[in-house]
C-alpha cells in the first residue's frame, strides 16, 4: 500500500504535465520532452517562462516528498529511495534541466542552487549512487555558468569525495583540477588562489582523516601538475608531515620523496588525457629513411608535408627529453625546495623520528627526508651520523638505502670530524677480507660516493689500502677500486702511490681546506678576450682556443687541432724549423757573393729563352709562399723549406696523436658543490651489478635489434623495390653517342688483335718427339 504522501505526488506530477501540455502552443500533438524545451528556452527564454515555473513546482514537489520520507523513517529512506527509481529518474532529470536553464532564468531560479546544495551536504550520503552523481553534475552546471561562486562551495566538493563512492570522487577530483587549471591558464589569478589555499590549508590541518587526505592529494596534484607551484603550497605539503593521522604522514612524504602519485588503488584520478597524449607521443623516434624520404623523395609539395612531419616529430622528442631531465632533475622541482625554514623543519621531524613508534618503512621515508633536506640546503645536523652509526651493518635492511641517506647528508660545511666515525666504521664493517663481495663492493662505491663531497676524510695510508682491491680476482672488486684510484687522481694524487697517479695528473692539486672559499678576483672569462685581441694584433701562426690551463686546445697553421700537451712538442719543432730557414738563407747570401752557387752560360741562355711564362710561374709561386708567411730565394731553399715543413707536419700529427690518447684515457670529471647538491643519490649506485647469463645477454642484444629489419641480400632490395629506377640505375641504361661507340668498337678491335699478336709470338715448349 503507498503512503499518503506518494499518492498526492504522483497525482502532483500528472497534474503538472497535463497542464504542461495543454498550455503548450506548440503544433506538436505530443508532450514536449524536457531536451526538446531546453532547446527552445534557450531560443526565446521569456516565451516559456510559465513552463519553467511548472517545472520548477514539479522539482519542488519531488523534493518535498523526499524530505518527507527521510523526516517519517530515515531508516527506510534509503531503500525507498532505491527502489523508486522514478523518483530518482525524475529528481535527477529535473535538476539537470534546471541547471542548464539557470543561466537564462535568474530571477526565477535564484534559490536553486541554495536548495540543491542543501541537498548535497545533508542528505548526499543517503542518495542512491546515480542520483547522487546526476546532481553532482548538476551543481557542476552551475559552477561552470559562474551563477554560484567556486570558493563558496571548494569545502561542499571536498566532503563529496569522502562519501566512498568512486565515480563520485573521480568526478569532483576531476573538476576542481580542471577549474583550478582554467583559472590559472593565462596568467596566475592571485586572489583566487590565495582563497582557495586558504580553505584547503584549514581542512588539511583538521583532525577529520578522510577530508585532510583529500585535501593533500589535491595539493599535491596541482604542485606535480605546476599550477600551484609556489612557497604557500609546498610548505603546506611539509607541514602535512607532522599531521596526527600516520596516514597522512605517509602520503606527504612519499610524495616529498619524489613519487608522482600519492593516491593509491582508487585514488588514482589525478591523471589526465593530457598525460595520456604526452606519454603516447614520447614513443615516436626518427629513422634514417624518413630524414632522407624528407630532403630527396617526392615532389616539392610533399617534400613539404614531409619535413613539417620530421619537425613535429622533432619537437616531441624534445619535449620528451625535456619532461625525462625534469623528472630525473625533480629535486628543484621538489617542495624541499622551497621550504622557508629548513633547519627547523629538519630538527622536528629529526625529533618525531627518534621518538616515534611507526613501523621500519616508514621510519626509512622519514630517515630519506631528513637526508635530502640537510643535503639540499647544506644543513648542520650533527646529531644525524650518530644515529646512523648504529644501523650501518652489512647485514642490516636495506642497507643500501641507508648508504645512500649518510651520503646525501654529506657536504663540504660538514666538520669532518663528526663524520668520521661513521666512514671508518662502514670501512671496518665492509671492507674487510672476510666480507663478501657484495660488501667490499657497496664499501668502496660508500667511501668513494662521500670522498665526492668530503675529501678530508680520506688519508694516505687507508687510500694505499683500499687501491690495492684493484688487484683482486673479482671484477666488481677491481672495478670499484680503480674508481676510487680515478677519483683520487683528479681530486688529490699526492695520496696515491707513484704507479697509480698516473701520466697527466696534477701534482699540486689538493681538496680545499675545511672552510676555504674561493673569492673571484676578476672577471670570468675575461682571458679569453685578450687572447682574441693578441691574436688579432698579433697575426700569431698558433691561435689559443681556450683559457682553461687543463683543456687548452691550439690551432697550427696546418690546421691540427693540439692539447696543450701537444703544443710543447710542436712549438720546438718550429723553432727548429725557423732556425733551418735562417741558417738556408744565410748560405744563399754568401753562396751568392763568393760565387759558390754560379750558373752556367747555357744556363742562363736556357732560362733567357724560356720567356715571360717562366717568370710569371715564379711570381705565381712566391705569392703562394708569402701567403704562408715565408720567404724562400731559390729553387733549392723552396725545396728545402717544402722537405722541413712537411717534416714539421708529420711531427705535428704524431703529436696530435699523442694529445688524442691522452685524451681518451678514463677521467673523472668532478661536479661542484651546486650540481651535488641537487644531485639524488641513488642506493642502486652502491650495489654491485649482477652477472647477466647467457639467455639475458640475448634478449638485451635482441631488444636493441627490434627497430632492425630482416637481412636481405642488396640484389633482393633492388628487386623489390616499387619506385622507379635510381639515377645509377638509369645512367646505366643509357645509351652512348655515336661518336663514344665508334671509340669503344675501334679500342676493342685494337686490343683484340695486340692480344692475338701477344697469342702468336707466345712460346709453348718444345716438342718431345723431335
Amino acid at each position: 500500500m503507498r503512503p499518503v504522501s506518494c499518492c498526492r505526488d504522483g497525482i502532483l506530477q500528472d497534474l503538472c504535465l497535463e497542464s504542461l501540455s495543454s498550455s503548450s502552443t506548440s503544433t506538436a500533438p505530443d508532450k514536449l520532452s524536457l531536451l526538446s524545451l531546453q532547446s527552445k528556452m534557450k531560443c526565446d527564454p521569456q516565451g516559456y517562462e510559465s513552463e519553467l515555473i511548472l517545472l520548477y513546482r514539479h522539482f519542488d514537489s519531488t523534493l518535498y516528498l523526499y524530505h518527507q520520507q527521510a523526516a517519517f523513517n530515515i531508516a527506510i529512506a534509503t531503500t525507498a529511495a532505491n527502489n523508486n527509481t522514478t523518483i530518482a529518474k525524475d529528481l535527477s532529470h529535473l535538476a539537470m534541466f534546471l541547471s542548464h536553464a539557470a543561466p537564462y532564468y535568474p530571477h526565477l531560479l535564484s534559490d536553486f542552487p541554495k536548495k540543491l546544495s542543501d541537498l548535497l551536504h545533508n542528505v548526499a550520503p543517503a542518495l542512491p549512487s546515480r542520483l547522487r552523481c546526476d546532481l553532482t553534475r548538476a551543481f557542476i552546471l552551475l559552477v561552470n555558468g559562474k551563477i554560484v561562486e567556486f570558493e563558496d562551495y571548494l569545502a561542499l566538493f571536498v566532503e563529496l569525495q569522502t562519501l566512498g563512492d568512486k565515480a563520485l570522487k573521480k568526478l569532483v577530483f576531476s573538476h576542481l583540477i580542471e577549474r583550478i587549471r582554467g583559472l590559472n591558464q593565462k596568467h596566475k589569478n592571485e586572489a583566487k588562489n590565495r582563497a582557495l589555499q586558504n580553505v584547503l590549508f584549514s581542512m588539511l590541518q583538521e583532525d577529520n582523516e578522510l577530508k585532510a587526505k583529500r585535501c593533500l592529494v589535491l595539493l599535491c596534484d596541482l604542485h606535480r601538475r605546476r599550477v600551484w607551484f609556489d612557497d604557500r603550497t609546498a610548505n603546506a605539503i611539509c607541514r602535512a608531515c607532522f599531521h596526527p593521522s600516520s596516514r597522512i604522514r605517509i602520503s606527504a612524504l612519499s610524495f616529498l620523496l619524489g613519487y608522482e602519485r600519492i593516491e593509491h588503488g582508487d585514488d588514482s584520478d589525478g591523471s589526465s588525457a593530457e598525460d595520456d597524449m604526452m606519454s603516447e607521443k614520447s614513443d615516436v623516434f626518427i629513422s634514417r629513411m624518413a630524414i632522407y624520404k624528407a630532403h630527396h623523395k617526392g615532389t616539392l609539395s610533399s617534400k613539404k608535408k614531409k619535413k613539417a612531419k620530421l619537425q613535429r616529430t622533432i619537437r616531441s622528442m624534445k619535449r620528451k627529453q625535456r619532461v625525462s631531465s625534469e623528472n630525473s632533475n625533480s629535486c628543484y622541482h621538489s617542495p624541499l625546495n622551497h621550504l622557508k625554514d629548513a633547519q627547523g623543519f629538519v630538527e622536528k621531524l629529526f625529533s618525531c623520528l627518534q621518538t616515534c613508534n611507526e613501523r621500519f618503512e616508514v621510519r626509512m621515508m622519514m630517515l630519506k627526508v631528513v637526508a635530502r633536506t640537510v643535503g639540499l640546503h647544506r644543513l648542520i645536523l650533527l646529531k644525524l651520523y650518530p644515529f646512523l652509526q648504529k644501523y650501518l651493518k652489512p647485514h642490516q635492511r636495506e642497507v643500501t638505502a641507508l648508504l645512500a641517506a649518510a651520503v646525501q647528508a654529506c657536504h663540504d660545511l660538514v666538520p669532518p670530524d663528526a663524520v668520521d666515525p661513521l666512514f671508518k666504521q662502514v670501512i671496518n664493517e665492509f671492507i674487510n677480507d672476510r666480507s663478501r663481495t657484495e660488501a667490499i663492493v657497496i664499501g668502496l662505491n660508500f667511501v668513494r660516493e662521500i670522498c665526492l663531497r668530503m675529501q678530508l676524510l680520506m688519508t694516505k695510508d687507508l687510500l694505499e689500502d683500499l687501491a690495492r682491491y684493484k688487484e683482486s680476482r673479482e671484477k666488481q672488486i677491481s672495478t670499484a677500486a680503480r674508481s676510487l684510484i680515478l677519483l683520487f687522481r683528479e681530486v688529490c694524487p699526492s695520496l696515491l702511490v707513484k704507479k697509480d697517479r698516473g701520466r697527466n695528473s696534477d701534482a699540486n692539486a689538493r681538496p680545499r681546506a675545511f672552510g676555504e672559499v674561493i673569492v673571484a678576483s676578476g672577471v670570468p672569462g675575461l682571458e679569453l678576450q685578450q687572447s682574441d685581441d693578441d691574436m688579432n694584433s698579433e697575426n700569431d701562426e698558433s691561435v689559443y682556443l681556450s683559457s682553461d690551463n687543463e683543456g687548452a686546445v691550439y690551432v697550427n697553421e696546418d690546421n691540427y687541432m693540439l692539447s696543450a700537451g701537444a703544443k710543447s712538442v710542436y712549438e720546438e719543432e718550429n723553432d727548429n724549423r725557423q732556425e733551418d730557414d735562417e741558417a738556408d738563407k744565410l748560405t744563399s747570401d754568401t753562396g751568392d757573393s763568393d760565387g759558390l752557387n754560379e750558373i752556367d752560360d747555357e744556363e742562363e741562355e736556357e732560362q733567357e729563352s724560356d720567356g715571360v711564362d717562366d717568370i710569371d710561374e715564379d711570381k705565381e709561386d712566391n705569392e703562394k709562399l708569402s701567403t704562408r708567411k715565408r720567404k724562400f730565394v731559390g729553387h733549392d731553399e723552396q725545396q728545402s723549406a717544402e722537405g722541413a715543413s712537411l717534416q714539421a707536419g708529420a711531427k705535428a700529427k704524431k703529436a696530435a696523436k699523442i694529445a688524442l690518447a691522452n685524451s681518451k684515457m678514463p677521467t673523472f670529471k668532478i661536479p661542484d658543490s651546486e650540481q651535488l647538491r641537487r644531485k639524488r643519490v641513488d642506493p642502486a649506485v652502491f650495489e654491485a651489478r649482477k652477472k647477466l647469463t647467457k639467455e639475458e645477454k640475448l634478449e638485451s642484444i635482441r631488444a636493441g635489434r627490434e627497430e632492425r629489419g630482416k637481412y636481405q641480400a642488396r640484389a633482393a632490395v633492388k628487386q623489390k623495390k616499387t619506385g622507379g629506377l635510381s639515377n645509377r640505375q638509369k645512367a646505366q641504361k643509357k645509351e652512348m653517342p655515336l661518336a663514344a661507340r665508334r671509340i669503344k668498337v675501334a679500342r676493342s678491335r685494337q686490343e683484340k688483335k695486340k692480344k692475338q699478336r701477344r697469342a702468336g709470338k707466345q712460346f709453348r715448349g718444345r716438342k718431345a718427339w723431335k
